[in-house]
């Protein structure tokens, strides 16, 4: 991976929720979301817009999201649209029935490049209780079975909460007997549905990011985390680089993060530094996405190493993680303190 990625040209990731409907209830959920659509999310030809802007400012990815995408009965036209003005494009849909119908196939054809299903909890029990649906983890398992069928390439994402730490030797299982792609180990960050109290121990998230270093480079699927930016220093220490020396294996541009490679737009086109940072900059109704991205002072000041507050901004691997700015907001009101899940000392602080 580039390591010399400008983040101030362009984010190397576009999280698009192009509704906020789903029918799932989970205990976690970023969105809130809800059965039917909003009255005033981004229609057709406000969506067709945006994605001929995107595809001016030409992110390396751009992953539908929601709520579930699918919910939208024009959700394979997105895809299409998107894939046709040269963007690859990613897909996170819910484990529902509506998937279930889907043709995997015509997925791929449309121009999807990577799916993404989410397993919370490494059993049938605990993961249809933190999804809030009977029957969730059966769809999931055979939805990972259809995609392997149908040459879809697929990510799998597993949050880590407090309530299944402990569960993760048997995901860590399940992962080699599933054999994504991709395995995304999310670290929970209290918005939405989700709280303070679900956030694991600093000492534990450590414990578990030493154990997953050891799979990079050896497990027949990647790894990497979302919103535990922290991992990538856990990595290059294990692997005996410093800071200063940055060792292979990591799967996207070093120090990316909310705001610094990452912008979210929201079902009504509200443009945030992340999904997880509900801090509105601005709307694409109003602005050029790429506008937005590069001019707008809270992303400009997040992508700025030495604006980080706490440990964060003293820390010798700032440059690489600079830890969740979402975290950061989502336990103290301010996006540049420092990630409270991160147990590190910087040498500094010594």
């Amino acid at each position: 991976m580039d390591e010399a990625y400008d983040f101030n040209d362009r984010p190397f990731l576009v999280f698009w929720e192009i509704t906020r409907s789903c029918a799932l209830a989970c205990s976690h959920c970023r969105a809130e979301a809800m059965a039917r659509k909003h009255p005033d999310e981004l229609d057709f030809d406000e969506s067709l817009r945006l994605i001929q802007q995107l595809a001016e400012l030409n992110p390396p990815m751009l992953i539908l999201t929601g709520g579930d995408p699918l919910m939208r009965r024009d959700a394979l036209d997105l895809v299409r649209a998107a894939s046709q003005a040269g963007l690859h494009v990613g897909l996170s849909p819910s484990a529902t029935p509506l998937l279930m119908r889907m043709d995997f196939t015509k997925l791929r054809e449309a121009g999807v490049q990577r799916m993404s299903l989410s397993l919370d909890g490494a059993t049938r029990e605990t993961h249809d209780a933190f999804r809030g649906v009977n029957g969730t983890f059966d769809r999931t398992i055979e939805a990972v079975h259809r995609a392997h069928a149908s040459g879809l390439s697929l990510q799998i994402n597993t949050t880590l909460t407090r309530g299944n730490l402990h569960e993760y030797e048997a995901f860590k299982q399940l992962m080699y007997e599933l054999k994504p792609a991709m395995w995304s180990v999310f670290l929970l960050v209290p918005t939405g549905r989700a709280g303070l109290a679900d956030l694991p121990a600093a000492d534990d998230i450590e414990r578990i990011f030493e154990d997953m270093a050891g799979l990079v480079g050896k497990a027949p699927f990647a790894v990497k985390t979302t919103e535990g930016h922290h991992f990538r220093r856990v990595v290059m220490q294990k692997m005996g680089g410093g800071a200063s020396r940055p060792r292979p294996g990591m799967r996207s541009p070093l120090g990316i993060r909310d705001g610094r490679g990452v912008m979210f737009i929201s079902h009504t086109g509200e443009v945030s530094p992340s999904g997880f940072l509900p801090m509105v900059c601005d709307n694409v109704r109003n602005a050029h996405p790429a506008d937005i991205y590069r001019h707008h002072p809270l992303f400009v000041s997040l992508r700025d190493n030495d604006a980080l507050g706490g440990k964060c901004g003293v820390c010798e691997f700032r440059t690489v993680c600079g830890g969740s700015r979402s975290r950061a907001y989502g336990v103290s009101g301010d996006p540049f303190a420092q990630d409270p899940a991160c147990s590190y000392i910087p040498a500094a602080l010594r």
